[in-house]
Order: C-alpha cells, then structure tokens, then sequence
C-alpha cells in the first residue's frame, strides 16, 4: 500500500479507497432499488367496479354466492328485530307470553334497567339518588298507555338522555324486559277489576306494620334534590321525563299525589322533597 492507492496483485489495476467505497456503494443502491417494484405504491387491489385480466369474465367484482344473504339483510321488515309495523311502533308481543319470558325479562330489568329506573319502574333508581339525570318514569300515563313496541325501540336505539342497550341485550330479552315493564306497571296500578276471583288482598301499608317496617315504609318515592335536569329552567324542555321545577317551602311535594304505592306518578308542581326509605331520608343513616 502507498499513499491512498491499494495495488491488486494479479490484477496489475489500482484503486483509491475512495473509488473502491464509491463503488460498493453504487452497488448496494442497485441491489436495494432493485427490491423496490412499483407494487410498493400500487397495491395489487381489486376496485368495485373496475374490470380486471386476472378473471376470465374481466370484472373484479366476485358474483354473490347463491342463496346467501347479507347480515341483518333478513331483519330489516322484521317486527321481531325492530318493533316497528307500517312505520310505527307495534303493540304485539313477538315471543311466547310465558312465566319463564317475564322472570327472565324481570331478571335483565334488575340489572340494566334498575339502576336509574329502579326495580318499581319509577324514575328514582340508584343512580338518580346519587345526581344523574331523572330517569322516565315507566308509570307515567304517556308509558302506560305507550305499545310494546316503544319499549323495544327505547332499548334498541335509545331515547333522550338513555343510551342504547342493543349491545347488552338480545332482541328476545329487550321484549322480555317489555312484557316485565307490563306487569310492573300492572303492579303499580292495579284496580279491583284486576284482582282474580277470590283472591284476597291486603294494603301494603298495613303488611309493612304488620312486619316490623317503620312509617313511610310503604309511601310512594321522591326524587332527591340532587336529581336535576341540568337546564336554565330546571325542566325537561322535551327530553324524555316529567317538568321539575321549585316546589313550595315546606311542600313536601313526591312522586305521585294520588299514585299507587311506589308508582312514581308525581304532581305536575315542583321538585321532590327528599325521598324516604325505611322511613329516612336518603343520606342519613
């Protein structure tokens, strides 16, 4: 070696150590270039509507196989999937009425339904208690008066401030929970004409004497101060629900100024006072 100049042996050639990094570089770009086709930018894709020379009949679009459907393809006229008849919501009950339907229909209102409905349907459920928005009040006229088919469509889309509960529940036992909602406004509302011959039936505010419970056990239910709409006015404006507003002082206005025991019908005035349970007031022990 001399200076920068390597001498090959055999060769009789020399080579500067920089022309011999120059080359092996030019060679390395060539191989690398080489590994980049141009599928890199055009990815070797069918586009719907784009003829191709891959198939023999030169569409890129794949006939449907026979005899398959899309998904949901067959739900979409069904009463069964959607509540809904000619446009509106239908009255019908899709699934056999049987005791098994409306244990189980009970079963899934106590654990998605309860929690802001409550386990009588009134509005004041648990999480109301604790601040969240006034939930609907299944023993309102509108709801009782109201087809199957809305209590179906409410758990399958949604309403107001309620989030959709497809996703938690199985089209049968959103109606399952529709034929419970049923008989649970029965239960809050039931009249003389509905009693079955020779039944024998008692007030529950005497029953809750009868056991031991305090007073007030047995009263209807009241919104807590803390469950508020959250509007300028303090109303629903529309929303799903009753109008709240400001009750008298000392109004003790509740739920349900002519309601069955724990309907959660309330009186068209003002706020709730503050709801009772084993006859305290929540909050206290």
């Amino acid at each position: 070696m001399q200076g920068s100049a390597i001498r090959h042996k055999g060769l009789g050639t020399t080579m500067t150590v920089a022309g011999k990094i120059g080359a092996m570089s030019a060679m390395a770009a060539t191989l690398v270039l080489a590994g980049c086709r141009q599928d890199m930018h055009n990815e070797p894709k069918f586009i719907p509507q784009r003829g191709t020379t891959f198939f023999a009949s030169g569409r890129s679009v794949r006939p449907q196989v026979e005899n398959t459907v899309a998904r949901n393809q067959m739900d979409v006229d069904a009463y069964f999937y959607t509540g809904i008849v000619d446009g509106k919501e239908g009255d019908g009950l899709p699934i056999p009425l049987t005791t098994a339907t409306v244990e189980r229909g009970q079963e899934r209102f106590n654990i998605y339904c309860a929690p802001c409905h409550s386990r009588v349907g009134n509005g004041a459920g648990m999480i109301v208690q604790r601040g969240y928005r006034p939930a609907g009040n299944l023993h309102m006229d509108r709801l009782r008066n109201a087809p199957l088919g809305h209590f179906y469509t409410v758990m399958t889309n949604g309403y107001g401030a309620m989030p959709d509960y497809s996703a938690q529940l199985t089209p049968a036992d959103r109606w399952a929970i529709a034929a419970y909602i049923r008989a649970l406004q029965l239960s809050q509302d039931a009249k003389p004409s509905d009693e079955a011959a020779g039944a024998h039936v008692e007030d529950l505010h005497a029953i809750a004497k009868d056991v031991g419970m305090p007073p007030g056990f047995a009263d209807p239910w009241a919104l807590p101060s803390t469950a508020v709409y959250g509007t300028p006015n303090g109303e629903d404006n529309g929303i799903p629900g009753q109008p709240m507003g400001t009750p008298p002082a000392g109004s003790g206005a509740h739920y349900g100024k002519a309601a069955t025991q724990n309907s959660g019908q309330r009186d068209s005035g003002g706020m709730p006072a503050a709801p009772v349970s084993n006859g305290t007031p929540y909050g206290q022990p």
